[in-house]
């Protein structure tokens, strides 16, 4: 894998672990509501979901770091990063459909851009 490749995974995987503080610690404090756009009383209604979530993203962050950190086989860093980063591009559509379309630009752009890194260079 490529040196930018790397770079771009590292930041996929930097934003997976914002999400994650934002999601298990910040999600009812003034931070975490500013960014998610979220009520105080929303925020509470929600705050266990949101845990939950942020683990997930720090599951998908922990599986783009490992593939930084090539072990084993040759081409195993880029199939892991081509699997983690698929998840988050799933997510990432996922989100946008359901949620927000800011979702698309802030989660599923940047690991596609990243995968084509992976796969390109």
């Amino acid at each position: 894998m490529s040196a930018l490749a790397q770079i771009l995974i590292a930041i996929v995987a930097l934003e997976h672990v914002l999400f994650l503080v934002l999601e298990m610690f910040l999600w009812d404090k003034p931070q975490g509501m500013k960014v998610f756009r979220n009520t105080p009383e929303a925020a509470a209604a929600t705050k266990v979901l949101a845990g939950n979530q942020g683990l997930y993203n720090g599951f998908l962050a922990a599986g783009l770091i490992w593939s930084l950190f090539p072990v084993g086989a040759p081409g195993a860093a880029g199939a892991i990063a081509t699997f983690f980063l698929l998840c988050v591009i799933v997510a990432g559509f996922y989100g946008a459909a359901t949620v927000s379309k800011r979702i698309l630009w802030v989660q599923a752009v940047p690991a596609v851009v990243a995968l084509l890194f992976v796969w390109v260079l």
